[in-house]
C-alpha cells in the first residue's frame, strides 16, 4: 500500500509543497557553471529594500559587469517589471542576469562575488538565495513556498540524491535567513514526521 501525503504542509504561516521535503538537491556547480543566473525568461524576483540594496552596491560591482550590463543599468536600472506585473532584475539580452559576471566559462554572481570579497554587506536577493524554492506572498498574510524543477538543475537532483540531502536541508541557511531559526526548527520536525510517512 501506498502512503498518501498531503501536496501542501503548513508551518506556521507558511504553505510549503510536500516535495521541498521529500525531493532531493544539492547544487552542482562544477557541472552546471552557474546556467540560473543565465537560463529563464525574467530576471529574478525582487523586493523594493533589495533593489535599494543593489543600487547601493552598483558602485562597487560595476566593474564587473559587462557592457552590455552596464548598459542595460544605465537605461533601465537594476531591476524592471515583468509581464507578469512582478518585480525582477533586470537581464541583458532576455537571458543573463545583468549582476552576472564570468570567470572562464564559470557564471558568479557580482554582488555575492562582492560580499564574500568583504566589498558590500548585501549578498544577493533572497530569492537568488532560496532558488530552487520560489516564493509567494499571498494577500492573507501567509507566503506560499514551491519547489521550481528546472532541467537545468538535474545534476543538482542527482547529486542530492547521491548525498542524501533534501530541498529544505540543502536550503537551511537561506531558509533561516528568510523565516528564523524558530521556523525552521519546526519546519524540521514537520518534515521529520513526513518522511515517516514513505
Amino acid at each position: 500500500m501506498v502512503n498518501k501525503i498531503s501536496p501542501i504542509i503548513q508551518v506556521g504561516n507558511v504553505l510549503l509543497a510536500s516535495d521541498i521535503i521529500t525531493a532531493y538537491f544539492c547544487c552542482d556547480y562544477e557541472k552546471c557553471k552557474g546556467i540560473c543566473c543565465v537560463e529563464g525568461d525574467a530576471g529574478a524576483p525582487v523586493t523594493l529594500d533589495e533593489v535599494g540594496e543593489m543600487e547601493t552596491c552598483l558602485e562597487r560591482v560595476w566593474g564587473d559587469l559587462s557592457a552590455s550590463a552596464q548598459a542595460v543599468v544605465d537605461t533601465q536600472g537594476v531591476a524592471y517589471t515583468d509581464g507578469d506585473g512582478d518585480l525582477v532584475t533586470s537581464i541583458v539580452g532576455g537571458k543573463d542576469c545583468v549582476f552576472t559576471c564570468y570567470e572562464g566559462d564559470n557564471c558568479l554572481c557580482a554582488l555575492e562575488r562582492a560580499f564574500l570579497s568583504g566589498k558590500t554587506s548585501f549578498c544577493k536577493p533572497i530569492s537568488c538565495a532560496l532558488y530552487p524554492i520560489r516564493e509567494k506572498r499571498f494577500s492573507n498574510g501567509l507566503t506560499g513556498l514551491n519547489y521550481s524543477r528546472w532541467e537545468v538543475c538535474r545534476d543538482a537532483v542527482v547529486k542530492g540524491e547521491h548525498l542524501g540531502i533534501h530541498v529544505y536541508q540543502f536550503l537551511k541557511t537561506p531558509l533561516i535567513k528568510r523565516f528564523g531559526k524558530q521556523w525552521y526548527e519546526d519546519l524540521c520536525l514537520a518534515a521529520e514526521a513526513l518522511l515517516k510517512e514513505l
